[in-house]
């Protein structure tokens, strides 16, 4: 990077102790490079342009808020800011209440796209053989997997569901679509990309699916019960593997893979257990401390590498307290803001 580019990208951060304040012109003029640190998505408030991207160097130090608009001449981003994903120097930026995908560089999010066809509450996106997978679930409407060419980002088709439609990720090349909303449903879908048809459906045994994630070339899911929980291995083929039973803890989600340990949550507890283990933890890692309500305390829960970030949403009335753990040890290693109803971070 030049020395003018490093001087500029100082001069554009603030100390989380204290934001400099500039204006959007100055911060316009600037080459920001967004790499090497990380982005947090903030939804926003349901109804209100409000979604936006944080940004946070990889040592904590520094960081900027809204990104988007301050690269983009203070352009709005949209409405619930639901997830990020990545392909090649792109961030897909999935608006779920506009029924929008802003696309943007990773690097410097300046946008360069979108994708607005066959949108209806759209919810999470995977990457897969190509193309573009992204789920849909309007609120006793319909249920599809819209799929796009990632070359062009025109429509190809949808697939319709009368199941639930949530979380989609890829393994194997293949897509694999959680069935479950809200803790109830407890089945996946299988869709070969070869022919962009519904392979199979997976039934899960016991439990209620909160979420599903690919590591590895494997599918993991897992399912909540009122005494016990379940995490379920799945092969890029679409069979049940391995289960991994969680005596005695109810209502685990927010499972998170990293360094050959799970990360998942009960309540405000945080677990961490090896993959291989054969016991479940006896004590949790950490305790996330009250907030306003239960659903907001621990509303965001992210693993990257050793870091555990947490967010609590405060009620989606003020900006989000986002507190970095140790993945290791537990303490905490910083706490700070970031914009209104953070609910994941990503390493960029």
């Amino acid at each position: 990077m030049k020395l003018n580019k490093i001087l500029h990208f100082l001069f554009a951060f603030a100390l989380l102790s204290g934001i400099v304040s500039c204006s959007s012109d100055s911060i316009e003029e600037q080459e920001i490079f967004y790499g090497n640190g990380y982005l947090i998505a903030n939804e926003g408030t349901f109804g209100k342009p409000e979604g936006d991207v944080t940004f946070v160097t990889a040592d904590l130090n520094m960081k900027q808020d809204n990104i988007f608009s301050l690269n983009n001449g203070g352009a709005k981003l949209g409405d619930v800011l639901q997830t990020i994903a990545f392909n090649g120097e792109n961030a897909y930026l999935l608006l779920n209440n506009s029924n929008k995908i802003q696309i943007a560089n990773r690097y410097n999010f300046k946008a360069n796209g979108e994708i607005t066809a066959e949108l209806n509450t759209p919810r999470y996106m995977a990457f897969a053989n190509n193309n573009i997978y992204v789920t849909n679930d309007k609120y006793l409407g319909d249920k599809f997997v819209s799929i796009y060419k990632l070359s062009d980002r025109s429509f190809i088709k949808k697939i319709p569901f009368t199941d639930a439609v949530e979380r989609i990720v890829e393994a194997g090349n293949n897509i694999f679509v959680q069935n479950a909303s809200f803790g109830f449903g407890n089945k996946i879908t299988y869709i070969n990309t070869s022919t962009n048809n519904v392979q199979s459906t997976i039934t899960l045994p016991s439990g209620n699916i909160n979420k599903i994630i690919s590591n590895n070339q494997n599918v993991y899911a897992i399912a909540a019960g009122t005494a016990d929980s379940y995490i379920y291995q799945i092969s890029s083929t679409g069979s049940i593997t391995k289960t991994t039973t969680l005596t005695g803890i109810a209502n685990a989600t927010n499972l998170e893979i990293s360094n050959g340990k799970f990360y998942f949550s009960s309540g405000k507890n945080v677990y961490a257990m090896d993959m291989s283990a054969t016991g479940v933890p006896t004590s949790p890692l950490f305790t996330v401390a009250n907030s306003v309500d239960n659903f907001s305390a621990l509303y965001g829960f992210s693993v990257i590498n050793d870091k555990i970030f947490t967010s609590d949403s405060n009620g989606f009335t003020q900006a989000s307290k986002i507190v970095v753990y140790s993945a290791t040890t537990g303490g905490i290693i910083r706490s700070f803001t970031a914009g209104i109803g953070s609910n994941s971070v990503y390493a960029n």
